[in-house]
């Protein structure tokens, strides 16, 4: 597994602020808003170019945990890659299996695809137990399927 370079955790921070920002209100209308949690992009890893799928992109595969749900995105590894138009639908293989996900734009440069697994954290106690719950899931997203 390739590390992050120091430039993609910074989109990795600026992406967690954009989405805060572009959906703070909305996240504290929901009525499983947990006032206990943030916006934040964890447990992140490389793929290789084509191992998401086809493309010819290379992404950061990893959670994103919101006040109200979890979700496992696709960030694109490289800055300059040009976002697909927001709202496109699109499955992504990954080594457990394909993923349902939906391509959002934050701000300028910043886009993602979207997969949400939970909507309801209700339950958390805490940061702490929200990153634990990333670090599951990607540890099952990550696995090939049949756990071989």
């Amino acid at each position: 597994m390739q590390a992050l370079t120091p430039e993609q955790y910074e989109r990795l921070r600026d992406l967690a602020a954009a989405w805060q920002q572009q959906q703070g209100r909305n996240l504290k209308a929901s009525p499983h808003y947990n006032p206990r949690l943030s916006v934040d992009a964890l447990c992140f890893q490389a793929l290789p170019k084509g191992e998401a799928d086809h493309e010819d992109v290379a992404y950061l595969a990893g959670a994103l945990v919101t006040p109200v749900s979890l979700s496992l995105v696709l960030v694109p590894a490289e800055k300059s890659a040009l976002p697909p138009e927001p709202g496109i639908h699109r499955h992504f293989s990954l080594p457990s299996g394909r993923y349902p996900f939906v391509a959002e734009l934050l701000v300028d440069s910043l886009w993602l695809w979207r997969c949400e697994l939970m909507d309801d954290l209700s339950d958390l106690d805490s940061l702490q137990e929200a990153s634990r719950l990333a670090q599951q899931m990607m540890n099952k997203v990550m696995a090939p399927a049949g756990g071989k």
